[in-house]
């Protein structure tokens, strides 16, 4: 029971952050280099700041196009131009659609290799009956939640 009730606290937080976040897609420069024009701040002047060299702003500004630059240098870099740095990850979709999705798709990954046994058995089941089981096996998987829930 306190584990289903720490899940929905955990889902709560998930999908109130995905509301209340706007999807943004990152600049073709990336953010340090975008707002940093848009201060009018020289990649000079943003080193003095930070104590590094304007080779280091430049190095980071092309690293965060690459996905190699660290959160924490971005926080600082963000810091150094009065500007505070967010970090999310937001779901495509709520977190309990998801969820759901896992559960059909796993269930019907099960019962498809139950039914190609069967099959070889001369037993098939019937696509009422395929649905069916998926649906029955599906609300099992949300209710039990396995270990091997998310393995493929």
């Amino acid at each position: 029971m306190v584990k289903k009730i720490v899940l929905a606290q955990y889902q709560e937080i998930v999908n109130s952050a995905a509301k209340h976040i706007a999807p943004i897609n990152r600049p073709l420069e990336g953010w340090v280099c975008t707002v940093r024009k848009s201060l009018n701040m020289s990649g000079a002047q943003l080193a003095r700041r930070l104590g590094v060299t304007r080779a280091r702003i430049s190095h980071a500004e092309k690293a965060e196009i690459s996905g190699a630059l660290t959160l924490n240098t971005m926080h600082e870099m963000a810091k150094a131009m009065n500007c505070q740095f967010v970090y999310a990850i937001i779901p495509s979709q709520n977190i309990e659609t998801l969820i759901g999705r896992q559960a059909i798709e796993k269930a019907t990954s099960l019962v498809r290799n139950a039914s190609n046994h069967m099959a070889l058995e001369s037993q098939t089941l019937s696509n009422g009956q395929i649905h069916d089981e998926i649906d029955r096996i599906s609300k099992e998987l949300l209710a039990r939640m396995p270990s091997d829930f998310w393995d493929k």
